[in-house]
């Protein structure tokens, strides 16, 4: 349940600026405890590199609520929000506070982030609009994505969930922004509308981001949706979700309804491994990738490369998909995957469907 907008203004952000200071004033008292669990728990220092990124976190999350502020008088007390230049200041403020969170936890965690986006040639110069469909696993990869989209010059666009809200720099900043969050329990066909509105906006240098699996892959989650296909008697969707082993098979709806929306638009897949793992609080914790790595690649489609009729791209979505899910087999490599679907997967080798 998301308080209603007018608790998050009054409540929630003026409550972050306040929290950051009585957390900067308590850190003396944090310390020696937190330095205590770190001789206990597995990992270099892990409790004291948490303590210091959730600092940092604080005050740039502090930093950028009060820049929310100003922008928002200086733009006439919310009046001019909308223009042009008012909407550019926002998107370099989502890039400052983004370069700042990624930063930190780069350099905290001592973990390697390569979001490879020049392999799909992303240039927000060249004027292409962009739909981005990535897969969807472990916290902080829509930070990453929308991150490197903004490093790479492009103003996206963000479908997300309403828990998001809580969040009060998200919630202030892209409640200001073309976004759209999903709210649980609205009427069926609400949210492929809102997408298809939001892609049907986007101009050059713009760029759609979704999460067609619609929720984060856990391998539990996998397993649920197979025995829910079969239970509904849908026996050839549960063997090709079968055959996929690092990923959910997407909604076809949100991503449909997008390439209905803006039909000039180019199509970006992401994929990325480093992060499926962290599924819960325990998982976090014990996961933080400390000297490790999280990798991500994208591959560019053309759209004169895209189907044209609903029914090839859906085909063509789950292609790709397949082809997402090889990489992952190879990048996690091939004893990796318990089960025999090594030779399955190799399948997204082939030609996609015709177009």
């Amino acid at each position: 349940m998301i308080p209603p907008k007018p608790v998050r203004r009054l409540v929630l952000g003026p409550a972050v600026p306040l929290l950051t200071l009585l957390f900067l004033v308590s850190v003396p008292l944090w310390i020696i405890p937190v330095a205590f669990l770190g001789t206990v728990v597995p990992g270099r220092w892990r409790g004291l590199r948490v303590l210091w990124f959730t600092m940092v976190f604080l005050v740039v999350e502090s930093l950028m609520v009060l820049w929310l502020f100003v922008l928002w008088v200086g733009s006439g007390f919310g009046y001019k929000l909308q223009d042009e230049r008012w909407q550019a200041r926002h998107y370099r403020a989502m890039r400052w506070y983004l370069d700042l969170i990624v930063g930190a936890g780069r350099h905290t965690f001592h973990a390697g982030i390569d979001i490879d986006l020049a392999h799909a040639d992303l240039d927000a110069t060249e004027g292409t609009p962009i739909l981005v469909f990535s897969r969807h696993a472990g916290p902080g990869d829509s930070f990453l994505l929308v991150h490197g989209l903004l490093r790479a010059g492009y103003r996206p666009r963000i479908v997300l969930k309403e828990t998001m809200q809580w969040a009060p720099a998200a919630d202030i900043g892209l409640n200001r922004l073309p976004a759209y969050f999903v709210k649980r329990g609205a009427p069926r066909g609400t949210g492929t509308r809102a997408v298809r509105t939001l892609a049907a906006g986007l101009g050059g240098g713009d760029a759609l981001v979704l999460f067609p699996e619609g929720r984060n892959f856990t391998p539990q989650r996998r397993l649920h949706s197979i025995s829910r296909l079969e239970e509904l008697g849908r026996h050839d969707e549960a063997e090709e979700a079968r055959e996929m082993r690092y990923v959910l098979t997407p909604r076809a709806g949100g991503a449909l309804a997008a390439l209905e929306g803006a039909p000039d638009a180019d199509v970006v897949f992401v994929a990325h491994s480093g992060l499926e793992d962290l599924s819960s609080v325990v998982d976090i914790w014990h996961g933080i990738p400390i000297d490790a790595d999280v990798h991500a690649l994208a591959w560019r489609v053309p759209r004169e490369d895209i189907p044209r009729v609903r029914e090839a791209q859906d085909a063509w979505l789950q292609w790709w998909w397949r082809r997402l899910d090889a990489w992952l087999v190879e990048t996690g490599g091939e004893e990796a995957v318990p089960d025999a679907v090594v030779e399955a997967v190799a399948a997204s080798d082939v030609e996609p469907p015709p177009v």
